[in-house]
C-alpha cells in the first residue's frame, strides 16, 4: 500500500476568503489528506479569534472533502511550519501566489524551510485569475469601511464579517 500523502496549507485565514477556498479546492487533488494550519501570528492584530477562525474554516471546507478527493483537517497551530508539517506528518507544504510581491517573499520562505528539512517540498498553486486581487487585509479594510466584501467571500463568511466589523465601530 502506498503512503499516504499529505499536504499542508498553513494561513491566518482572517478572514477565510475565496481565494483560499479555490486553493484549498485545488490542493486536494494533489494529496491524500490536506491538513489546514490556522496561524496565530503576533505580527498581525486579527478581527477573529483563532478559535473563530477555526470554526469557520471547518465550516467552510466540510464540502469540500470526499467524493474522490482528499480528506481535510483544520487544526490551530503556534510552532514552526516545518516543525510543524514534520509533526502533521506533511511531505508537501502549499502555497497561494496571487501576485509578484507574494512570490519575492514565498522565495525566501523556500529557502529557509529546505535548508530546515529538505524533505518537505512547497509546491505553489496560482490563484484563479478571479481571485488574485483578494487580501483578507484589504478585505477586512472593506468591510470596516462599510464597502461590499460579498465578491470575496462566501455568504456565510460575509455575514460574520460585516457583523464583527459593526460591532467593532459601535465599541
Amino acid at each position: 500500500m502506498a503512503k499516504k500523502r499529505v499536504g499542508l496549507y498553513p494561513g491566518t485565514f482572517d478572514p477565510v476568503t475565496l481565494g483560499h477556498l479555490d486553493i484549498i479546492q485545488r490542493a486536494v487533488k494533489l494529496v491524500d489528506h490536506l491538513v489546514i494550519g490556522v496561524a496565530t501570528n503576533a505580527s498581525k492584530t486579527p478581527l477573529f479569534t483563532l478559535e473563530e477562525r477555526l470554526d469557520i474554516m471547518r465550516h467552510e471546507t466540510a464540502p469540500l472533502a470526499g467524493d474522490g478527493r482528499a480528506t481535510i483537517s483544520v487544526e490551530i497551530f503556534d510552532t514552526l511550519l516545518v516543525k510543524y508539517a514534520e509533526k502533521v506528518g506533511a511531505s508537501i507544504i502549499v502555497r497561494g501566489l496571487r501576485a509578484v510581491s507574494d512570490f519575492e517573499y514565498e522565495f525566501q520562505m523556500v529557502g529557509m524551510n529546505q535548508r530546515l528539512n529538505p524533505e518537505i517540498e512547497t509546491v505553489f498553486l496560482m490563484a484563479d485569475p478571479r481571485h488574485q486581487a483578494i487580501a483578507s487585509r484589504l478585505v477586512k479594510e472593506i468591510a470596516m469601511l462599510g464597502g461590499n466584501v460579498k465578491p470575496f467571500l462566501t455568504a456565510y463568511v460575509a455575514d460574520l464579517l460585516i457583523k464583527r466589523c459593526e460591532e467593532q465601530r459601535t465599541d
